[in-house]
């Protein structure tokens, strides 16, 4: 299986920072937030990565090269400007393949299964099924959640109220219809997907961050540094 790491948002809440820094590329732990998840994707095995980029992707290719320093194979889907998740998905789908592929929003960190997950995406071509999402419980700064988790299915509002990780599992056919460049984002698609019942998804009880301010930034780094 294939995955792909979002880069190719702007940041702006994290400015000044990601003025000269991709956000991907901000350090916490001592490595950047993108190598975290290139090893974890590595040690489940998933090798064959997609990396989208948009604001000060060259300093990502610069930084990660071809992969092979991390044990792992990139390619890279650059966008002149960023076409949000769904846009940009669809943008790299040429290089993502036929087959269901994982997909990880670069400013999170998060310690889940992805070889469980990378399970959960083989079955979905079987299932009929066009997404497998992970939720958390619902943190501070956004605690009415985003979807609902019932009996292993997510939907718009039946059942418990969770934030989506921004870790999941697609099929591409959730974004055939979407034309190469649009920008696009993710959650019609998926919120229409869960209206025709094709979304399953799982709750991840462990650590999860989203690193989207300079404050939680810092304060995930002394977290890791501390261990």
């Amino acid at each position: 299986m294939k995955a792909m790491i979002l880069a190719a948002g702007r940041g702006e809440r994290m400015r000044p920072l990601t003025d000269a820094c991709p956000k991907p590329l901000l350090e916490v732990g001592g490595k950047p937030l993108i190598v975290w998840h290139i090893e974890r994707l590595r040690a489940a095995g998933v090798t064959e990565l997609v990396v989208n980029h948009a604001h000060l992707g060259y300093l990502i290719e610069a930084a990660l090269g071809d992969g092979r320093a991390l044990g792992v194979q990139i390619a890279y889907s650059p966008e002149a400007e960023a076409l949000e998740t769904a846009g940009g998905i669809r943008r790299a789908l040429p290089l993502l393949g036929d087959a269901p592929f994982i997909v990880v929003n670069g400013d999170i960190h998060c310690d889940a299964d992805l070889a469980a997950l990378a399970e959960n995406g083989m079955r979905l071509a079987d299932d009929g099924d066009l997404a497998h999402l992970l939720l958390v419980p619902n943190p501070e700064h956004h605690p009415q959640g985003d979807f609902a988790l019932d009996g292993g299915r997510v939907t718009e509002d039946r059942g418990e109220r969770l934030t989506f990780a921004g870790l999941g599992v697609y099929h591409p056919a959730l974004f055939a219809e979407l034309p190469d460049g649009a920008r696009a984002p993710l959650g019609p698609l998926l919120r229409q997907a869960m209206r025709d019942g094709r979304v399953s998804g799982a709750r991840h009880p462990g650590d999860w961050v989203d690193v989207g301010t300079p404050e939680r930034l810092a304060a995930l780094d002394a977290r890791l540094r501390a261990r």
